[in-house]
């Protein structure tokens, strides 16, 4: 299989097993709850300690209640910090005071930690006001996700990376990387890659493996999608932003919008239409992992080729418009696969001439050289299969 092929960027871990789901251990709300902590921690000027701020999000949501929450010697141990003493140094020049010896102490015995900006005086302006169960269910969250066999003994800046991804993420659909993530966490990205934290890594988008999707702080909002980061809550800008991305488009692409936008079988919003025309592309990167799950995939399909560009020429004349990457998978009866995988599979039709698509326009597959319509030869030419 060649080794660049022309499609969207992707990098990807292996794809984990199929399993029964573990139940969320968030409600949407108390995702919510979560994202806040998260906020509240970024907000707070410790530079770039990841020790600091991990153990400020372990300290704060303890202290959520009445601005003061107890820590044992055991729970720093368990945080398995770089460096807990400069940590808490970190934390006491923001006027967290420990009342009492959590490095030389009895390591059982509960220590008071008083978080000023959580106290009673500074309620007003508070950022966390959470309620009991939620502040309860918050804290176990912070805790199971550290302690999530695939990030357990990872760096500080993966785990704190772990926290923003898994509660800015839905559990089944792509999630945003936030504007909040602290720069330190960027560069561990690859580290939770690499130990199957997360299945998917493209661009500013992720998805987290299936294994600690129950760990999602999940949306409220109807269809399941965070909301984009960067826009706010003014969608006559977005739709502007859209309006005049189309006005500086071509006019063959902008036929080709408006059919995938006023496509009635696809019934798409606005919003994926635009975003799917508007992201920018990154290069292709492929794992050994990902090529190994193709390879297998093939030895399954003999006759991939002819049927994908069947499939395509008949969605493009009953659409008015080619599928999507997805779109053929699911059409061609390939089961649910992770992106990944899903694009190289598609890039290797292209790079056998049984599809062909106008890169990196969205929604343009259609058959490619290799395929000649059973009508005028009475069998496909070309190879079978790839």
């Amino acid at each position: 299989m060649p080794n660049t092929l022309p499609a969207p960027s992707i990098v990807a871990a292996v794809p984990t097993a199929q399993r029964a789901p573990l139940p969320h251990l968030l409600t949407p709300c108390q995702g919510e709850a979560a994202r806040s902590l998260l906020a509240f921690v970024g907000s707070l000027p410790l530079g770039e300690s990841s020790d600091a701020q991990l153990l400020a999000a372990v300290i704060a949501i303890r202290a959520a209640r009445d601005g003061s929450g107890n820590l044992t010697g055991m729970d720093l141990r368990a945080l398995r910090l770089g460096d807990a003493e400069g940590a808490l140094v970190a934390l006491s020049g923001l006027g967290w005071q420990p009342q009492g010896d959590l490095l030389a102490g009895d390591p059982s015995t509960p220590v008071p930690v008083t978080v000023p900006e959580l106290s009673g005086e500074a309620r007003p302006g508070r950022s966390l006001l959470f309620g009991k169960s939620k502040r309860s269910r918050v804290s176990g969250w912070t805790t199971r996700t550290l302690a999530a066999k695939p990030v357990k003994k990872t760096s500080s800046s993966a785990r704190l990376a772990a926290l923003f991804l898994a509660a800015y993420s839905t559990s089944d659909r792509d999630g945003i990387l936030p504007a909040g993530l602290p720069a330190q966490c960027h560069a561990a990205l690859p580290e939770l890659l690499a130990k199957n934290f997360l299945a998917e890594l493209a661009g500013d988008r992720y998805q987290l493996s299936e294994a600690v999707r129950h760990l999602s702080g999940r949306y409220l909002e109807p269809d399941g999608q965070p909301p984009s980061h960067g826009a706010g809550d003014n969608s006559a800008s977005e739709q502007v932003s859209w309006d005049d991305w189309k006005a500086r488009a071509s006019t063959a692409l902008r036929r080709h919008v408006e059919s995938v936008e006023g496509c009635p079988l696809c019934t798409f919003s606005t919003a994926r239409v635009a975003e799917a025309f508007m992201r920018k592309a990154v290069p292709v990167q492929w794992g050994e992992d990902t090529r190994s799950a193709c390879a297998e995939w093939e030895r399954t399909q003999p006759d991939r080729g002819p049927r994908a560009a069947e499939f395509a020429a008949a969605f493009r004349a009953d659409h008015g418009h080619g599928p999507s990457f997805k779109q053929l998978c699911k059409g061609m009866g390939w089961g649910k696969q992770p992106r990944a995988l899903r694009v190289l599979v598609v890039g290797g039709l292209i790079a056998d001439g049984w599809l062909t698509n106008t890169d990196p326009v969205p929604w343009t597959l259609r058959p490619g050289q290799a395929y000649r319509p059973a009508v005028q030869t009475g069998l496909p030419s070309g190879r079978r299969g790839r």
